[in-house]
């Protein structure tokens, strides 16, 4: 792919307010991968391509209209799944912070997906700077990039309410996985782990145990005794597997339970 960086530098202001740096357009393999430091705070807008991106060891997955969020002092580099091209805005200042706190961005909440609707308009914007410009044009579209966020939790809510139905519609079928639920829905299975964990405090893979486990109380309190029967009806295909998964919940065997 041939290279078509466009890379425009600003003068920096005072470090009370929001300061944006620099507005790039990244095309080359070589620079994504190269490992580097952020220098100044960056939010990242993924425009084609995927892959995931690196950051001191934390791996966010890269999609079409994703937004990722990385730190002053951060190492990163990217992982191609294929050709990818990214734009980007590095900033600092107070309100810098002030802004991570509002839309609770940190470094275990840094991506956020589908901002395809951004594309157009960042790559407008940096078509149309120049030096009397590009400070105006930086700032603004960081705010309303960071307006736009308003609405990120809710989606990401919703995402997760959903999911959660799902698992509970379906907790029966012992083949049922966070990774089925993610093709179902169109959403990227690692970014549904993770979103899954920020939002519940559990992984969905306990989660789903869980749901298991209360309907085979469920079961047990309303005169159903056959331990194999109880662990097929609440999506354990091995009641032995069933029996230990139990004891490891509740404390005592599905017999000792039953028998209380």
């Amino acid at each position: 792919m041939k290279n078509q960086n466009i890379c425009k530098f600003i003068a920096t202001g005072g470090e009370d307010r929001l300061v944006t740096q620099s507005f790039v357009l990244e095309s080359n393999k070589e620079t994504m991968e190269t490992l580097s430091t952020l220098d100044n705070h960056a939010v990242f807008l993924i425009m084609q391509g995927g892959g995931e991106m690196v950051f001191d060891g934390s791996h966010v997955p890269l999609e079409v209209g994703a937004l990722v969020f990385g730190f002053i002092g951060e190492s990163y580099f990217v992982r191609h799944r294929a050709e990818t091209e990214y734009m980007y805005v590095k900033f600092s200042g107070n309100r810098a912070e002030e802004l991570f706190r509002r839309f609770e961005i940190t470094p275990s909440r840094r991506a956020f997906q589908g901002f395809e609707g951004l594309i157009p308009f960042w790559r407008e914007s940096l078509s149309v700077a120049e030096d009397r410009n590009i400070d105006l044009i930086s700032e603004s579209v960081l705010m309303y990039t960071f307006s736009r966020l308003v609405g990120a939790k809710r989606q990401s809510d919703d995402i997760i309410n959903r999911v959660v139905r799902l698992a509970e519609e379906n907790f029966t079928d012992p083949s049922l996985s966070l990774s089925e639920i993610a093709d179902e829905i169109g959403y990227n299975v690692k970014y549904l782990s993770r979103s899954f964990k920020e939002r519940m405090d559990i992984g969905f893979s306990q989660y789903l145990r869980n749901l298991r486990i209360k309907h085979a109380i469920f079961l047990m309190e309303h005169g159903v005794e056959s331990v194999k029967n109880i662990a097929y009806l609440c999506g354990f295909s091995d009641p032995l597997y069933f029996s230990s998964v139990f004891k490891e919940t509740v404390g005592v065997s599905p017999k000792n339970y039953m028998s209380r």
